[in-house]
Order: structure tokens, then C-alpha cells, then sequence
């Protein structure tokens, strides 16, 4: 993943708008924000499990990199731990008329 150019960096974000790169271990992965389709998904399959949460997550943003993040358990756990930066919520402002 390091061998990633400015170029092919420039054109993944303009596939995919925002782009993240998770690394643990030497491996590697770059991923994508979810989309609401893919969040409310996760949701329901992640109700009362949060690994399945971030399994769903994990493969629906998974743009490239080493597959092994998302076979290999301590991999995983680790690259999940990261999710909440790629799942960033904005802050919305509420004002009464």
C-alpha cells in the first residue's frame, strides 16, 4: 500500500470522495466513507454485535489493500478499532424560529 502514487490517491478520492488508509502490522487497507445504505445495514447486523457491525463496515468501504485485514481476527479487531475516524458524524445545529 505504501507504492500508492499522489496519483493514484488523487484518483480514489475521485471515485470515492474521502479515503482512509488503516495500518496494523505492515498490512494495509484504504476505505472509503459509508453511505446511509450501508450504514443502516450494519446497524441491523451489528444490533447486538458489534463485530458484525464492523465486519459489514469493513467490507462494504474496503476500496484496496491487503485482504488479510479482513480475514485474520487480530487484524481485524485492530483496523476496527480505527472505524469511528472513517464513520465520522458532522455536528448539526438546531435553532428554534
Amino acid at each position: 500500500m505504501d507504492n500508492l502514487t499522489k496519483e493514484a490517491i488523487a484518483e480514489l478520492k475521485k471515485k470515492y470522495g474521502d479515503i482512509f488508509k488503516i495500518t496494523v502490522d505492515g498490512k494495509s487497507c484504504i476505505l472509503r466513507k459509508p453511505n446511509r445504505k450501508e450504514l443502516s445495514y450494519a446497524s441491523v447486523a451489528g444490533k447486538n454485535d458489534p463485530i458484525k457491525f464492523n465486519e459489514s463496515i469493513l467490507n462494504a468501504c474496503f476500496v484496496a489493500g491487503d485482504q488479510e485485514i479482513l480475514t485474520d481476527d487480530y487484524l481485524f479487531l485492530a483496523a476496527s478499532a480505527k472505524l469511528e475516524g472513517v464513520i465520522e458524524i458532522k455536528t448539526a445545529e438546531l435553532e428554534k424560529l
